[in-house]
């Protein structure tokens, strides 16, 4: 297998970056049990958007974008929030996920980012296994999206 790159994406990625999304999170829905999450009703134009006022990285093989994530800076400028991290299925396993997590370590270090956030479904037992072994640990977890979810944490 080729080497797959990890880059920041632009506005020409958001399609593909979109079907990453649309397959992972159909995934996610149906691992946690639950109806629907926001990240379904995405278009490609959300992403595009995102891609401009966040920062989205982008993991490819072959020109193919196989995953993605994005990280929003809040204010204070000492704190960031993972979203919308995916990888194709057919790509799972193979370090793509673990490799973005290691470009955005290195991009929120040098940015001098003191904690990085996220929420996951609790009742996914790889998801919180991948999770903590790229070094987040569970804060808390609450049901305010209506099912349980952990808010974790680390720092880059």
């Amino acid at each position: 297998m080729k080497e797959v790159q990890i880059r920041l994406a632009t506005t020409e990625d958001a399609k593909q970056i979109a079907k990453v999304i649309k397959e992972a999170f159909l995934w996610y829905v149906h691992a946690a049990e639950i109806k629907t999450v926001e990240a379904l009703n995405e278009t490609y134009e959300d992403v595009a958007a995102d891609i401009k006022n966040k920062k989205v990285y982008c993991a490819l093989l072959d020109k193919k974008v196989i995953g993605s994530l994005r990280i929003e800076i809040n204010s204070d400028n000492k704190t960031a929030y993972l979203s919308r991290f995916g990888v194709l299925l057919e790509y799972r396993n193979i370090g793509v996920g673990k490799k973005l997590m290691q470009a955005v370590d290195i991009e929120l270090k040098s940015l001098g980012i003191q904690k990085l956030f996220l929420h996951t479904a609790i009742n996914i037992p790889e998801l919180i296994s991948f999770y903590k072994k790229v070094g987040f640990q569970i804060e808390t977890v609450s049901e305010s999206e209506g099912y349980p979810r952990a808010l974790l944490t680390k720092r880059p």
